[in-house]
């Protein structure tokens, strides 16, 4: 390999390299982001679409294709495609009634794995008064800052802070594994990265013992899928925080624990003693760092206390369990279990790809993740984007994945489902407008502003 096709090019570390060969057809391993617009006039989304192909060829990251390679066995890199075309991944759609709807058939189809491996699908409002732009980038191309980043770039241009470039690390000599002098660093390296590994692997393992789960998380899966989004006001979310304390993320998962036990009463199903296993994404990389681009995640596991009645209770409990997780740090417990994929070669990766798919429901229940925007308003064309929903990928053997944005004052919920295994998501979406109405209530009868029926 020449030193500019080295350049141009962009090894995949380990756990993008998970990512890509853990995917089937009917479980895409590819991020996405709804966003809606207001329609500036007739043909709005005609003109972001064309809008949207002009920027897209001005974009590097957007051209890289992922390919095998020989060396390391087993492994692949980003590579520029050799005939790029904006249009073969920006496609503009047929009026759509229900954004939403659109959105579940197009997340259920994979990308393109044979070029640059994202999309935009362009979505007209079937009123006319706003359209839609649904994102999708494969998890191997890009985590969720990148993907932000990649996203805006398509956008009208915003005062963001420039990435801060990382000066290159020297090149390591292809002798230097074998300088004695090294033997020691890299032996006690060796060793602690060792014990890192059987730590984690043992705290998964406790973690899947003693309570009871909730089976409508996992149940059989079709390959289908359903989206939903949910707005909450954030000032309602800092109303709770300031009168329970902790974070607005822990008020935001209990919120998705609160939802779930509302959820599962109306449907029908037990509540009593669930506690899923959420497995929350941490993430390694520094927000203005724009090197290395791969997936650098760890995460923490949190048992979400369903089976809790009162709604405090539950914020508490989710607030304890974040502190423990937090003191550990991310590159401990069950959570960390991303971390695993750093210690498998790349030819494991690629043999094993099936069957970590198929462990995934042994590992976690539900995931829930966090998305973060910029606090500046976002255009396309002039057209105010107004509402933004996140997508996170859905593993095999699970029905319901979670994803959260913050953006101008509002709190968006994207939520991802299998169609056949969930096909009330309406309901669950419900529940959590219900759940931050019943956590303000609790709240404000906790400070003694409301008694009685009122605070119900």
């Amino acid at each position: 390999m020449t030193s500019s096709s080295v350049q141009s090019s962009d090894l995949l570390v380990p756990l993008d390299l998970a990512f890509w060969n853990i995917e089937t057809a009917e479980h895409p391993m590819h991020l996405g982001a709804l966003g809606v617009f207001e329609a500036d006039g007739p043909g709005a989304a005609d003109r972001a679409t064309d809008l949207l192909a002009t920027r897209a060829a001005a974009v590097p990251g957007l051209r890289m294709r992922i390919r095998p390679v020989l060396v390391p066995v087993g492994g692949a890199v980003r590579v520029p495609a050799p005939a790029f075309d904006p249009l073969e991944h920006i496609r503009l759609a047929a009026p759509v009634a229900d954004f939403h709807a659109a959105a579940g058939e197009l997340m259920r189809r994979p990308v393109e794995r044979g070029r640059p491996p994202w999309e935009a699908h362009v979505l007209p409002g079937a009123d006319g008064t706003s359209f839609a732009v649904l994102f999708k980038f494969h998890h191997a191309l890009a985590d969720g800052l990148r993907a932000l980043t990649l996203g805006a770039a398509l956008l009208d241009p915003v005062d963001l802070p420039a990435p801060r470039e990382r000066p290159p690390a020297p090149a390591a000599s292809r002798w230097s594994v074998l300088d004695p002098r090294t033997l020691p660093d890299r032996v006690r390296g060796t060793v602690a990265e060792a014990g890192r590994a059987i730590g984690i692997g043992t705290s998964v393992a406790r973690a899947t013992l003693g309570v009871r789960s909730c089976a409508a998380l996992t149940a059989a899966a079709s390959g289908t899928r359903r989206t939903a989004g949910v707005v909450l006001d954030l000032d309602d979310v800092h109303l709770v925080r300031k009168a329970v304390g902790g974070t607005v993320n822990d008020v935001l998962i209990a919120v998705v624990a609160g939802a779930l036990r509302r959820w599962l009463d109306e449907r029908g199903d037990c509540s009593e003693g669930v506690e899923p296993r959420a497995l929350i994404p941490v993430s390694r990389r520094r927000p203005r760092s724009a090197q290395p681009q791969g997936n650098r995640l760890s995460g923490y596991l949190v048992r979400l206390p369903v089976g809790h009645e009162d709604p405090l209770d539950r914020l508490r409990a989710v607030r304890a369990a974040m502190d423990r997780n937090k003191e550990a740090g991310p590159e401990r417990g069950a959570g960390a279990v991303a971390l695993l994929a750093e210690h498998v070669p790349p030819l494991g990766h690629r043999i094993g790809g099936p069957v970590v798919a198929q462990a995934a429901r042994l590992l976690f229940d539900i995931l829930v993740t966090s998305v973060p925007l910029p606090g500046t308003g976002l255009r396309l064309g002039g057209c105010r984007l107004t509402e933004v929903y996140p997508f996170a990928p859905l593993a095999r053997g699970q029905s319901l994945a979670v994803a959260v944005s913050t953006y101008r004052g509002r709190v968006h919920y994207g939520l991802v489902a299998d169609a056949a295994a969930v096909p009330d998501l309406e309901l669950l979406a419900q529940s959590v407008r219900d759940e931050i109405d019943g956590l303000v209530a609790a709240c404000a009868e906790q400070a003694g502003l409301v008694t009685g029926p009122a605070a119900t």
